[in-house]
């Protein structure tokens, strides 16, 4: 890294101890793979360790330090437990890519207590107790990063519990990070657009829904996984060392246009 020129080796990621929370496959699989690229000694993810199996292959045959963790993230108790097998696989903890998420779309009417709390203590409640068991373990300098979504900002029918915590999710970025700012440790956010994962795969199979959905993104394209390391990379990097607070949506353009 030292033969990079000053400016490219502020993105870099060497040295940095990576968790990446839902990393068995789809975005939060690219993510790790991508910040493992950058120089990054990563932590996978998921309920099941033999889900994370060949995620965690792939990343060691490619040369990189890369380590496989249990974590249900709709359990406090679980995310205390996961950051900590991480913390001590890695050897201390500088990234936290909150990254596990579920949706399922139903109609409001049709919401009952166990959906609401399924999604909302998956998606806010398991992002901040893992963000917290983090936090008590990262250094100054630190950052924690938040996988939020489209439905932070605007408003999308028949996803009315996910829209709820990925809003809050935004929400509680911005207090984290007023918080946490004196203790060095930075909190940002992705709000990534349209991508085709296995837990969206369902829209992709409606052509005219697809057909609808490009006329309103500028760029004429879905997302593509890779179009989210990136900005992954800079928010974990020193290159982002003074931003924090911030959600950088990756949509090509769709919250923009509208």
């Amino acid at each position: 890294m030292s033969d990079l020129p000053a400016v490219l080796a502020r993105f870099s990621l060497a040295g940095r101890r990576v968790l990446v929370t839902g990393a068995s496959r789809g975005i939060g699989r690219a993510l790790a793979k991508g910040l493992a690229e950058a120089g990054a000694a990563v932590a996978l993810a998921a309920r099941t360790r033999t889900d994370l199996e060949s995620a965690v292959a792939e990343l060691r045959e490619a040369g990189s330090s890369a380590f496989a963790v249990e974590l249900d993230v709709s359990s406090v108790e679980g995310c205390r437990q996961g950051v900590a097998a991480a913390v001590q696989a890695l050897g201390g903890l500088d990234v936290l890519i909150n990254n596990a998420g579920v949706e399922e779309v139903r109609p409001a009417l049709e919401i009952d207590e166990a959906l609401w709390d399924r999604i909302v203590d998956t998606n806010l409640k398991g992002a901040f107790f893992c963000a917290q068991a983090a936090a008590r373990h990262m250094p100054a300098g630190s950052a924690i990063v938040n996988l939020c979504s489209l439905t932070s900002g605007v408003g999308v029918p028949t996803a009315v519990p996910y829209g709820s915590s990925k809003t809050g999710l935004l929400g509680m970025t911005r207090a984290l990070a007023a918080e946490w700012a004196p203790l060095g440790i930075r909190v940002n956010g992705i709000a990534p657009g349209y991508f085709r994962t296995a837990m969206t795969e369902g829209f992709y199979q409606d052509a005219a829904w697809e057909r609808s959905m490009l006329q309103r993104i500028p760029m004429q394209r879905f997302g593509q996984l890779d179009d989210l390391v990136g900005t992954a990379i800079f928010l974990s990097s020193g290159a982002s060392g003074y931003v924090t607070g911030e959600c950088l949506f990756v949509d090509g353009g769709f919250m923009a246009s509208i």
